[in-house]
């Protein structure tokens, strides 16, 4: 079912963006769902950062349609929207407590409150002895956190960040990611677009991959993960695999100690357990579907440059 105009942050129709004879966005639909965490993917030069723009009002489409909220896109709904691209822009030579002052009040805040939101969201981030720093004096990570809050620091409802954690060591990655966490059970709508597979299997709903300027996934990301599993289970443990009914073949996993077991025809998983169930030959400390990860979907669909949908 899809979601009505009322549910929805962005909605995207048949969206077409040439540039002379390249297209760089073909015939695009999709939603963005109020309230969820949205991922968009898709090989360099696919058409994700284009598609951005337009959703911002950056480009135009040549063709199709682009509502925010409802609405058409106008400087209302524009206010509500939080961008950090990936190309950085903070003045450099500013104390940071100055630079994110500056651009609470381009964003309509008043001086007190984008400087007090701005000292809070700092100390949040660990920031809060930096806050008379220039922008040049912090290391590349913290500067990185500067961007977020920037990004974040008119209580937008709609956060759209390109790339969030670039740069980042493991710490100041959970604690950005805490962040956007706190603001999506708050009811913001988080759009990422990133190449870090792994961060998008934790945090995103559904997500997006375009290739060549068109939708080639899209969907809840358990669901698209569950389109490319192989007939086959992942087991670790003791026992002689080939010898279970229904096993076709078994191939050494990717740790040493699991096995890949691939079914043959007309068994399923659930007739695999049952047999190791009732049987005492077997002791079983993992067993679970050969799902991919979808870092091996990407390089799959990008390498196929385009899948037939089913989501």
């Amino acid at each position: 079912m899809n979601p009505s105009a009322s549910d929805q942050a962005i909605a995207v129709r048949n969206v077409t963006k040439r540039y002379g004879d390249f297209t760089a966005v073909n015939d695009l639909t999709f939603d963005v769902q109020r309230g969820e965490i949205f991922s968009m993917l898709g090989p360099n030069g696919a058409g994700k950062t284009t598609t951005i723009r337009m959703i911002l009002d950056i480009l135009k489409p040549d063709t199709g349609q682009i509502t925010l909220f409802g609405s058409p896109i106008s400087d209302r709904t524009k206010e509500r929207i939080g961008y950090m691209p990936e190309e950085r822009g903070l003045y450099r030579n500013v104390p940071v407590i100055d630079v994110l002052g500056y651009l609470g009040q381009l964003k309509g805040m008043s001086a007190h409150d984008a400087q007090t939101r701005a000292r809070a969201l700092l100390e949040q981030l660990g920031l809060e002895e930096n806050i008379k720093s220039k922008v040049s004096e912090l290391s590349k990570g913290m500067q990185q956190k500067v961007q977020v809050i920037a990004t974040v620091l008119h209580r937008p409802d709609l956060v759209i960040i390109d790339e969030p954690f670039s740069g980042l060591d493991p710490v100041n990655t959970q604690a950005i990611k805490d962040m956007l966490y706190e603001m999506n059970r708050e009811g913001v709508t988080i759009v990422m677009s990133t190449h870090q597979m792994h961060q998008i299997e934790e945090m995103a709903h559904r997500l997006l991959m375009v290739s060549r300027g068109k939708r080639v996934l899209y969907g809840n990301v358990q669901e698209v993960r569950d389109r490319f599993a192989e007939h086959a289970i992942i087991v670790e443990g003791e026992g002689d695999w080939s010898a279970l009914p229904g096993v076709a073949s078994v191939d050494p996993g990717d740790n040493g100690r699991e096995v890949v077991l691939h079914l043959r025809e007309g068994f399923q998983p659930d007739d695999v357990m049952q047999a190791l169930a009732v049987s005492s030959e077997y002791h079983i400390r993992r067993f679970e579907l050969a799902v991919p990860s979808l870092t091996e979907i990407f390089i799959q669909v990008a390498g196929n440059n385009h899948v037939p949908e089913q989501l």
